[in-house]
């Protein structure tokens, strides 16, 4: 318990760390993107390859993939009806804000010290198919929203190849599958760099950290986050109660469900061109939800 909550504090700590040192001025108004393209680009890559080298994977639990990537799809069909009428800017918000969990730098340390070697297995296999929507499918999507193009697989795909994380993450599964392994060298740099991920993403977010106060804003956030953790309970539920895995597995999976938001989704939203404040604070507060809910979760199912 005493570990959660340390775990728990730590992220809020570095949260507002950015927070207060963009207020007082440490940071400038290039400080979202240069940090934004380290995390993206470098040390959340490099965090994939450290957490999954060596990693042999059982065929058998690669349908734990389809959940990860089927609540993604899900989050973003009813984030779309739900913001159906709104204009093409804020229904691709919605769609590039809504799915995707940070699993490598939030819900893994939780499974991996709480729940055993199954937990870290089967995190690992839900955050390959996750990693389809939060490291370039949602932002593919969104982006023809946004233009108005409808349903466009060749550009999803071209997100998806131009996305260094997912790239990484897909060259890690075809390794593991084939029992291959980067060379030792490389990955003890990828564990250097990675090892900075989780604090990085953390300020990240504090430093794009903007609520407005506007009425506009907080319908928006409240929008967001109603269907995120609405369905996130739904799915819980079905996770634990439905599913015929072992124990240990579905009480992963409920973890995983009631997940944050991707730390990188600020980023592509940046990217989009959306309004980066808005999706850091909803991310920020997705980020105080989920540590509430889930250290709640592990008390009551440890």
């Amino acid at each position: 318990m005493q570990d959660i909550l340390i775990k728990a504090a730590c992220y809020i700590g570095i949260i507002v760390l950015g927070y207060v040192l963009r207020r007082r001025g440490f940071f400038g108004p290039e400080a979202f993107g240069v940090l934004s393209k380290i995390v993206l680009k470098l040390t959340l890559p490099c965090a994939i390859i450290a957490s999954s080298a060596g990693k042999p994977i059982d065929i058998s639990m690669l349908t734990i993939m389809l959940l990860g990537f089927g609540g993604g799809v899900l989050y973003m069909f009813i984030a779309a009806l739900v913001h159906h009428g709104k204009s093409r800017e804020e229904k691709a918000f919605a769609v590039l804000n809504t799915p995707g969990y940070n699993i490598g730098t939030f819900a893994m340390p939780f499974t991996q010290s709480f729940l055993g070697p199954m937990g870290t297995i089967t995190t690992s296999i839900f955050d390959l198919g996750n990693a389809f929507i939060c490291l370039g499918g949602a932002y593919g999507i969104a982006a023809s929203v946004k233009e108005g193009r409808g349903f466009d697989l060749k550009r999803i795909i071209v997100g998806l190849a131009k996305s260094v994380p997912f790239m990484t993450h897909l060259i890690m599964v075809v390794l593991n599958l084939l029992h291959l392994a980067p060379p030792a060298p490389v990955v003890s740099f990828a564990q250097i760099v990675g090892n900075g991920n989780a604090f990085l993403a953390m300020l990240m977010i504090g430093v794009g950290f903007n609520l407005s106060g506007e009425k506009s804003q907080a319908g928006a956030i409240f929008r967001v986050l109603s269907v995120r953790y609405g369905l996130a309970a739904v799915l819980a539920l079905c996770f634990y109660f439905l599913l015929p895995f072992a124990l240990e597995v579905r009480q992963a999976l409920v973890i995983l469900a009631f997940s944050p938001i991707g730390s990188a989704v600020p980023v592509f939203t940046a990217e989009l061109k959306g309004d980066v404040g808005l999706s850091s604070a909803i991310n920020s507060m997705a980020i105080l939800i989920s540590i509430v809910i889930i250290v709640t979760l592990l008390v009551v199912m440890l």
